[in-house]
């Protein structure tokens, strides 16, 4: 891809700006009685070291479900055992069972910090580089290939999130990234193990399951005969049973209930329609419309799931008629910003779901679209950020990550112009016009500007405290929307351009 001290050059980068966004402080630092995703994760090291796995989702004396109780898959719980082992074996105090509640120190800070970056370092940036070679195509050159993995590499909201607000999303998201590459490289069973293991770590997994399943599904379907379509579909069914059933063993065996008590802990349908200002459909449209007082929750869950099923429909179609390794890429982008902008409780972090796949497709192709992207990410997450006192951190990592995908990608932003002179020839298609997309871009930043500079210096009014917050949404709420037509948009000029392709696989 690249020289190798080029490469380690990149590398280290990508390691020194989380470890600098690390510095600073996390979510619920000093703030009592029930602190933040910092104390969660913290206390789920210290329920999994020193409860057995069958009683971790259950409540006791010495798990009390109410103090951020496990609601994550078993490989999160897993996980949280090795990275409590290492703080355990450092501080013990920081994980002792039930007295540890609220614990922070500035030595447990660094220790905690340091699983992240062990894990991001472990899980998503070998993952980063598989899946930037397998998803560059023979045209591409080792400084575009280079530029699709910085682009990887450098997502500010992921730094900020992981690094700075304080989780373990490199985990899952580098699973997932691995499964798309091995499923792009034709490996579809790894593909389906790796993916599997990304949906047991976090159930945020789940939009990425309607492009996997459809993409190898199309992949099984071009088999020649009905054996081979059928012991393909069977091979992939055998992988994802098996890595379900290794993870889950201590459930299926612990008694009647206990997988079910695990599955509500995992899936709750009690805390609302969505938590705090998040730039999705039901968010931004609750200012108009008060979905909470019109259906019951139950209806909601049922209206939420019926619209994302919808939204996400045309992508996956077209990658079980015709999967080609972009429209791979473009389904997942879709498939997750459906579920973003529409499922039931979503969070503000799951907007690095369909921007992973977009730093893919889009570092080559559409560099400057990728950095208007990663800055509207961040701006969507402002309000979680700035309760979290990642301010400075924000601003700073963003910068950086600009800086790096910028410096990176010259080569690539000239392939992509070449590409679109090369019209038809290229194949590729569905880019925007140059001089409407920059003053679009620009006009778009300078708006996101406005408003964070209004909520620096003009306080909002008495009886709209959260005036800001309300308006950050909705305004990232209509980027998100009129991206996710354009990738879809994208996602047909694909399958048109996929037509020979498939024509051709048939007659061979």
């Amino acid at each position: 891809m690249a020289s190798g001290r080029e490469l380690a050059g990149w590398l280290a980068a990508a390691l020194l700006v989380r470890w600098a966004v690390s510095l600073h402080s996390y979510s619920g630092m000093a703030v009592p009685p029930r602190y933040g995703d910092y104390e969660a994760q913290r206390h789920w090291m210290e329920i999994t070291v020193n409860l057995p796995p069958h009683q971790w989702y259950r409540n006791s004396s010495a798990n009390d479900l109410s103090w951020w109780g496990l609601d994550y898959p078993p490989l999160s719980g897993y996980q949280s055992w090795v990275t409590g082992q290492y703080v355990r074996l450092r501080e013990p105090a920081a994980v002792e069972l039930v007295k540890s509640r609220g614990y922070e120190t500035p030595s447990s800070k660094m220790l905690l910090r340091q699983t992240v970056l062990a894990s991001d370092a472990a899980v998503f940036l070998p993952a980063a580089a598989a899946a930037a070679a397998a998803f560059s195509t023979g045209g591409s050159t080792t400084r575009q290939r280079l530029a699709v993995l910085v682009a990887l590499l450098f997502n500010p909201a992921a730094i900020l999130i992981d690094h700075g607000h304080f989780q373990y999303n490199c985990i899952g998201l580098g699973l997932a990234l691995g499964g798309a590459a091995a499923a792009a490289a034709g490996r579809e069973v790894l593909a389906s193990v790796l993916f599997s293991l990304s949906l047991n770590h976090k159930q945020m997994g789940l939009y990425y399951a309607p492009a996997f399943f459809d993409f190898l599904l199309g992949r099984c379907l071009q088999r020649r005969t009905v054996l081979g379509k059928a012991g393909a579909v069977l091979r992939l069914g055998l992988a994802v049973a098996a890595t379900f059933v290794a993870l889950w063993a201590p459930w299926l065996v612990g008694g009647a209930g206990s997988t079910l008590g695990v599955l509500r802990r995992i899936f709750p349908t009690q805390r609302g329609l969505y938590e705090d200002y998040v730039a999705n459909f039901w968010c931004a449209s609750s200012r108009f419309v008060k979905w909470a007082r019109l259906l019951s929750q139950g209806r909601l869950v049922q209206l939420c799931g019926a619209a994302t099923l919808a939204a996400a429909a045309p992508a996956m179609a077209a990658q079980v008629v015709r999967p080609t390794p972009r429209g791979f890429l473009l389904c997942l982008a879709n498939s997750a910003m459906a579920f973003f902008l529409f499922s039931y409780q979503v969070h503000e972090k799951s907007i690095l779901l369909p921007l992973l796949p977009l730093s893919l497709l889009l570092g080559r192709e559409q560099p400057r679209l990728l950095r208007w992207l990663n800055a509207m990410a961040v701006f969507s997450m402002v309000p979680l950020l700035k309760k979290d006192g990642l301010a400075l951190a924000t601003a700073a990592a963003t910068a950086a990550c600009h800086a790096a995908i910028t410096l990176a990608g010259w080569e690539a932003e000239g392939g992509a112009r070449q590409a679109r002179q090369q019209g038809s020839s290229s194949g590729r298609g569905g880019q925007l016009p140059a001089a409407a997309a920059r003053f679009a871009l620009r006009l778009s930043l300078v708006v996101c500007a406005a408003l964070l500079a209004a909520s620096a210096v003009a306080p909002p009014p008495q009886r709209l405290p959260f005036l800001y917050d309300a308006l950050i949404t909705f305004w990232a709420f209509l980027h998100f929307f009129a991206l996710f037509i354009y990738t879809n948009w994208l996602q047909l000029v694909e399958f048109r351009r996929a037509a020979p392709t498939a024509k051709a696989k048939k007659r061979v």
